[in-house]
C-alpha cells in the first residue's frame, strides 16, 4: 500500500503564493517507477487535473486554467511531491489531492490514479 500526506494549505489573498507537499510512504511505493500528480475540486464542481509529474522527474504537465502560475517539482530521495502556486485568485479555491498511480508516466485523467491523499484546503480570499 501506499499512503499520501498533503501538507502547505491554507487562507491566502489572491496574487498570493502557496506551497503545497505530498508526502509518499509504504512498501510498495517505488519512486521512480510512480507518476504523481495533484489534482482540485471545489464544492460542486468535479474533480480537476492540475498539474502532473513523471517518475524520473522531467516531463511534467499542467492544466489549462493553472499553467504559467504553478510549477510541480519531486524529490525522490525523500518520496516527496510539491507544487508552488503563484498569481493565486479566488477560483484556484479548492480541495487540493495529490495521488500517485503505477506507472512511471504521468496522466491527466484521475480514474488513472490509484492511491490518493486526503486533500488539503486552499481558499483564496478576493
Amino acid at each position: 500500500q501506499v499512503q499520501l500526506v498533503e501538507s502547505g494549505g491554507g487562507l491566502v489573498q489572491a496574487g498570493g503564493s502557496l506551497r503545497l507537499s505530498c508526502q509518499a510512504s509504504g512498501r510498495t511505493f517505488n519512486t521512480y517507477a510512480m507518476a504523481m500528480g495533484w489534482f482540485r475540486q471545489a464544492p460542486g464542481k468535479e474533480r480537476e487535473f492540475v498539474a502532473g509529474i513523471a517518475g524520473n522527474g522531467i516531463s511534467t504537465y499542467y492544466g489549462d486554467s493553472v499553467k504559467g502560475r504553478v510549477s510541480i517539482s519531486r524529490d525522490n530521495a525523500k518520496n516527496t511531491v510539491f507544487l508552488q502556486m503563484n498569481s493565486l485568485k479566488p477560483e484556484d479555491t479548492a480541495v487540493y489531492y495529490c495521488a500517485t498511480r503505477n506507472n512511471r508516466l504521468l496522466d491527466t485523467r484521475s480514474n488513472t490514479y490509484a492511491y490518493w491523499g486526503q486533500g488539503t484546503q486552499v481558499t483564496v480570499s478576493s
